[in-house]
């Protein structure tokens, strides 16, 4: 279903649409990373905080899926923005993440959601920190997952990942838009569990088949290298907060989460030996367990 929030129109869903018993159980707000949709949520990860009693809402980010598309402001110059990033500039970005943390208090503000437990997964997990960071009092508490603080300094991309984000499809086909972004999860996933081929390519035929819009992902990046002062700021988070991180991450490497645990007070790490930048079964079975006891943690008072 769409809402309007924050000026914009955002594709949602909401388990307390398909039961309305949802509506009274304790919310889990679900931020996903970069130019993924909705559905990229791991169905077993929904479905085992639904068991567990809880209502999940899950969107789609601006620029992303079937919320608005910000067509207005155009294609950003990506190696100009790394180029300013790098010098210590920051890049003049269409829209901050402060602005998709808006968009997501927007979603718990138009479905009547006072507080919630807020889950971020890379881009989303710099998004559920501004969130934190903005209204304090309505995060019963904070899961960042293979994300980063954003402080200038930490590691980046390994150069064989760079080179796939920075790779175009070899045609306008939807066959070679898949094939592409086959090559670019490949790279980026987890080395002790690798998805078989069918299953990812079903995934990632899902995604392109219900919306592809790659100049939007281009935006979402400018936001994350403009964000660079939340790193200072991220001593004020007074949510509980668990960060999650695998150990062999090649995109957002281990020390971004490291340095994110560092900053929050009183921050729990979750390393997963093995685990890159994607959401395989095992992993997803590990990152349940230790969000489910975090969350049990810190009820609504």
């Amino acid at each position: 279903m769409k809402i309007r929030a924050n000026g914009i129109e955002i594709e949602v869903e909401d388990s307390a649409t398909q039961d309305a018993s949802f509506a009274a159980k304790p919310a889990v707000l679900l931020i996903m990373g970069l130019g993924l949709q909705l559905i990229a949520w791991p169905p077993d990860m929904v479905q085992g905080l639904e068991d567990a009693g809880y209502r999940v809402i899950r969107f789609d980010n601006r620029d992303v899926g079937l919320s608005t598309r910000m067509d207005a402001a155009g294609k950003p110059n990506l190696m100009w923005a790394s180029l300013q990033y790098k010098l210590g500039f920051t890049p003049a970005a269409p829209y901050s993440l402060s602005d998709m943390a808006a968009d997501a208090i927007g979603v718990l503000d138009a479905l009547g959601v006072r507080q919630a437990h807020v889950v971020g997964v890379s881009m989303g997990g710099m998004i559920a920190q501004r969130v934190a960071l903005a209204v304090p009092q309505r995060v019963l508490s904070l899961t960042s997952i293979m994300s980063s603080s954003g402080a200038k300094g930490l590691p980046g991309p390994a150069p064989e990942v760079l080179r796939a984000m920075l790779s175009r499809p070899t045609g306008s086909s939807k066959a070679a838009v898949i094939e592409h972004s086959v090559g670019l999860f490949r790279a980026i996933g987890s080395p002790a569990f690798p998805l078989p081929e069918s299953d990812l390519r079903a995934r990632i035929t899902r995604g392109v088949e219900r919306a592809f819009y790659p100049v939007g992902t281009l935006r979402q990046m400018v936001a994350v290298v403009s964000d660079h002062a939340r790193s200072s700021l991220l001593g004020r988070i007074t949510a509980p907060t668990l960060v999650v991180h695998g150990t062999a991450d090649p995109l957002v490497p281990l020390a971004c989460g490291q340095d994110t645990a560092r900053r929050i007070p009183g921050a729990k790490l979750v390393t997963l030996e093995g685990m890159g930048h994607d959401l395989p079964p095992e992993p997803v079975r590990r990152i349940l367990a230790a969000l489910l006891s975090h969350i049990a943690a810190h009820p609504a008072a």
